[in-house]
Order: C-alpha cells, then structure tokens, then sequence
C-alpha cells in the first residue's frame, strides 16, 4: 500500500501456498490499518474458493475486509447471501472466444460485480504465475470494473495494459521472490503501472 496499491488481496483458498487463517489475518489487518504510513484509500480483498458462507461472512467481519474475491464455482444463490460487494473470478481457458467471455464478464458486471480475468489452471485457482491468451480479452477487459490478472509481472504489464486497456491489474506471483512479497518488486511494479 505504501507504494499506492488500490487493493490489497489476503488469500484463504484451502489448501493453496498463500493461505491465510483468519485469525492471522485480522492481526496483519489490524496492524495494516494502525498503521500511520498506509492510503485509507486502499482496499481489503479476501480471496475464498468454494467455501462455506458462514466462514466467508465470519471471515470478512473478522478481518474487516472492504470486498470479497470468488475464485470457484459459487452461484448467485450464494453470492447473495454475501455481507460484502464481490470481485467474480474468471478463469480464461485456452481457445476462448471474446464473444463467449464478454457475455460471461457483461452477466457478472450487470449483477453488480467486479470482474477479475485469470488463467484457467487445472492445478491452482489462481496465482499460478502463467498468462492466458490477452487476444480472448480484447474488448472485454476495458470495461469499466474489470482486472487483468494471471502471470503479470513489470517486465510485461505495460504490453497487457496496452492491448487491453483493463480497468485494473492484478499480481500476486509477479512481485515475488522465491514465493515471498518482494517490496522492491512491488514497488517496481507498481511505478510501471502508474507510469503509463
């Protein structure tokens, strides 16, 4: 955040490397936010997958998170059923077709969603580190309320930001350093985005 981060994600998808208990989180939080040097500005983003919505409203409280972050298949059911507005997770396969991912982006958009455009990973939900085809995203990554995510790092945000002018940028694996945050990368990657 010191660095100007709009959103801050904090992950508790089961079973994934950066897997977070809420009690951890909400210490982090806490002191995230007591401290004097971070943009109020700056959003929280809890990442869940496929988990009960007791643990994701219990979870969301605990921490004080701003939004939450759908990473699996939940339905509209369950997503109305959730305390916080919703960033919806969009895992681009290989082979997909704008048209058929602008009508999925536009029913998530038109629901009142934000969007987040992932590489479809058999393996991971997310954070893999590896890019999807940005040709399926075009014309559909501009709209309003829509982040390019998935393989993003400094050395080839400016070209994503540049075919598809999203509306955001998401990076997790981009800015690490043998799996850990690195503040200099973040902070490299971050004055990339703001310079363009």
């Amino acid at each position: 955040s010191e660095c100007g981060a709009d959103f801050l994600g904090f992950v508790f998808v089961d079973r994934v490397r950066r897997q977070l208990q809420p009690d951890e989180a909400a210490q982090i939080i806490n002191e995230y936010r007591s401290s004097t040097q971070v943009s109020k500005s700056t959003k929280l983003v809890g990442l869940f997958r496929n988990q009960s919505i007791d643990f994701v409203n219990q979870t969301a409280a605990k921490t004080n998170l701003d939004f939450v972050q759908l990473c699996g298949e939940e339905n509209s059911d369950y997503i109305s059923r959730l305390n916080l507005p919703i960033f919806r997770q969009i895992r681009v396969k290989d082979g997909t077709k704008p048209n058929d991912l602008y009508k999925t982006v536009e029913s998530h958009l038109n629901a009142g969603h934000r969007v987040v455009l992932d590489r479809f990973d058999i393996d991971t939900p997310g954070g893999s580190g590896r890019s999807f085809n940005w040709s399926a995203a075009e014309g559909v990554a501009e709209q309003n309320n829509v982040l390019l995510a998935g393989g993003l790092k400094s050395e080839n945000v400016q070209a994503a930001i540049s075919q598809l002018a999203p509306w955001g940028v998401d990076v997790s694996s981009g800015v690490e350093t043998d799996g850990i945050k690195d503040p200099k990368l973040i902070k490299t990657f971050i004055e990339t985005v703001r310079a363009i």
